[in-house]
């Protein structure tokens, strides 16, 4: 691909639900931060392609932001199977043996009927190499963030892991011809 594309991530707003829980696509958006909303799009780049998880989340937020983005699978959370609208405290509690098994390998472990971390990064990398040249918003979550900052720094999924996302955050990574280059991360804009 000719051409450096300049990707502007943000982490979608706070799910409107429990904490502790691992939300559904369906999770709503807390977007009752209205000032946080304006600074970062105050900050986005005018008339750039704009992507988005297909979650509900990621969707109510990058229009909270004024963008109506093209919608790719790619960028969805980590699919967490059986554990999806559960909540830690109660897998803790009663999930055994694989739930603790998985919290000692998150990179690799797979939830039943879920993915693993590296599977996300094969997925949000096929997402980026569909991105063409110039600037690009994308609304994502924390995970997919990680994915690209994994891909970027060609770093271990494990190192990736280490990396903090909030709501709201910013990101600036740049695929240029030689490689990647890391602007910012986790950039909270007021």
């Amino acid at each position: 691909m000719e051409g450096e594309t300049f990707l502007w991530l943000v982490r979608h707003a706070p799910v409107d639900g429990i904490k502790g829980t691992i939300h559904a696509a369906d999770a709503p958006a807390d977007l009752g931060d209205r000032a946080q909303l304006e600074a970062l799009r105050q900050r986005l780049p005018p008339d750039a392609a704009s992507f988005a998880s297909p979650s509900r989340r990621t969707v109510e937020t990058a229009r909270a932001l004024g963008l109506e983005p093209e919608l790719m699978e790619e960028f969805g959370e980590q699919h967490f199977g059986d554990w999806t609208g559960r909540r830690h405290d109660e897998l803790a509690a009663t999930g055994g043996e694989t739930y603790a098994h998985f919290w000692s390998d998150p990179a690799r472990g797979r939830p039943p009927g879920g993915e693993s971390f590296e599977d996300q990064v094969a997925r949000v990398r096929l997402g980026l190499s569909r991105i063409g040249p110039g600037s690009a918003m994308l609304v994502v979550h924390s995970g997919t963030i990680r994915a690209a900052l994994c891909i970027a720094l060609d770093l271990t999924p494990e190192a990736a892991l280490r990396f903090v996302i909030d709501p709201l955050s910013l990101t600036r990574i740049d695929r240029l011809a030689n490689g990647w280059r890391v602007v910012s991360v986790n950039q909270r804009i007021r």
